[in-house]
């Protein structure tokens, strides 16, 4: 089986991914900088109000479909680099230590990264533009 980005479900399934992956990372950096949905504010100048700046304007760069590869590429860092400053340190093994979601998200980030936005993105839009 190969990749093949003709494939009837290729773009509908991309831009799903990017759009859902937008939206819940966006969410995790809303909580840590407005304490909603449950979570208390972050102090802004803190390694988690960092964390949740990147996390609210990557996601929604993400959702939107805007510069999708850099934002794409310095969450899937910072997701590896929370894997292993929180949850490493406890156990390798995700579901020993709790970082499921960290090592997940990480590697979502990296597909994003290498694929880009999709056609149905502002910047896919743009494309068809020129």
């Amino acid at each position: 089986m190969s990749f093949d980005p003709n494939e009837k479900f290729y773009p509908f399934t991309l831009n799903l991914l990017r759009i859902v992956s937008g939206v819940m990372i966006a969410q995790h950096g809303a909580q840590k900088l407005f304490g909603v949905l449950g979570a208390q504010a972050r102090p802004l100048f803190s390694l988690s109000g960092f964390g949740g700046v990147l996390e609210l304007v990557g996601g929604v760069a993400i959702l939107i479909g805007l510069f999708v590869r850099p934002a794409a590429f310095v969450l899937c860092g910072m997701m590896a680099t929370a894997y292993w400053m929180v949850h490493g340190l406890k156990s390798f093994w995700p579901i020993v230590n709790g970082g499921e979601k960290a090592a997940l998200y990480c590697f979502v980030f990296l597909l994003l990264w290498g694929l880009g936005g999709g056609d149905f993105s502002i910047e896919g839009w743009l494309k068809r533009r020129r």
